[in-house]
């Protein structure tokens, strides 16, 4: 999901409740149930015409509270990562509000960009031997590519890409 939009193709939650980015809790409930009936498909019943519009718009304003509502899953919004096409993984959720929690205490304690590598690589290498080097030049050990003619499977040409 790009950040402009939901799953259902409208524009990023924030709008569809009509709520800023910095809004409570209070203010994402209330917002909700205003929209919630103000849109619910049972009110347009009598009028085929805008029954499907309402029952789109309603989706819409039932995902973004259910994705708002809940701290962990605002935050993973927030941050960008949070796709609601994917089965909801609480799990995961927990793995990035831990992730973001500590970037943000990293910031504020002023630690370099490298030491949240370090502290990552310590985090996922577990001490087995296993180590990332996130400034590695992954073209170093390139090896050349190998090629195999269409008419004879037989012999193979290097190529020097």
């Amino acid at each position: 999901m790009d950040r402009e939009g939901g799953s259902n193709g409208g524009s990023c939650y924030y709008s569809v409740l009509g709520i800023r980015k910095d809004a409570s809790f209070s203010d994402i409930r209330t917002a909700y149930r205003n929209l919630a009936l103000k849109w619910h498909p049972d009110r347009y019943v009598r009028n085929p015409a805008l029954a499907g519009k309402a029952k789109r718009r309603f989706q819409q304003i039932q995902e973004a509270y259910s994705v708002l509502s809940n701290e962990s899953k605002r935050s993973i919004y927030d941050a960008g990562l949070y796709d609601p096409l994917d089965e909801e993984d609480e799990d995961f959720c927990d793995f990035m509000q831990e992730m973001l929690s500590m970037m943000n205490n990293v910031k504020d304690e002023g630690d370099s960009f490298e030491d949240l590598q370090r502290m990552f690589a310590e985090m996922v290498g577990g001490g087995d031997g296993r180590n990332f080097n996130l400034n590695e030049n992954p073209t170093d050990k390139k090896r050349p590519r190998v090629d195999v003619p269409k008419g004879n499977p037989g012999k193979r040409a290097v190529s020097r890409r």
